[in-house]
C-alpha cells in the first residue's frame, strides 16, 4: 500500500525483442532520475547513458528533474536504429508501405 508520503511508479525500457518493466516505490517529490536509478535498469542495461538518452512519462518527453506522480510510467527511450522517414522512402521505392504486408497472388 502506498502512503501519502510515497508514490509508486513503473519504469519501462523496451528492446526490440522484450519489454522490461519495474515498479518502484519512492518518497513523494522524487524525480525521474531517482525512479530510473532505483529501478535497477541502469545496472542491467549498460547501454543506457543518462546523459544522451531521452525520457518520457506516458509518451511525453521530460527531463531527469521532472517530479513523478503516483501511478505514472517513466519511459527510457532507445536511439532509433533507422530514421523513420528514410525507412518509409526505402519501402516506397520497393512499392511497399509500413502498414500492411504486401498482398500475394493466389492462383
Amino acid at each position: 500500500m502506498v502512503s501519502d508520503k510515497t508514490v509508486r511508479v513503473e519504469v519501462v525500457y523496451t528492446q526490440p525483442a522484450a519489454q522490461h518493466l519495474v515498479s518502484v516505490e519512492l518518497a513523494a517529490g522524487a524525480d525521474v532520475r531517482l525512479a530510473i536509478e532505483r529501478s535497477g535498469l541502469l545496472r542491467k542495461f549498460r547501454e543506457i547513458d543518462m546523459m544522451h538518452t531521452h525520457f518520457g512519462i506516458f509518451g511525453r518527453l521530460v527531463t531527469l528533474d521532472t517530479p513523478v506522480q503516483d501511478g505514472e510510467r517513466v519511459e527510457i527511450y532507445r536511439a532509433l536504429l533507422k530514421d523513420p522517414k528514410a525507412a518509409r522512402r526505402e519501402l516506397a521505392s520497393r512499392g511497399r508501405t509500413m502498414g500492411k504486408p504486401p498482398r500475394t497472388r493466389r492462383g
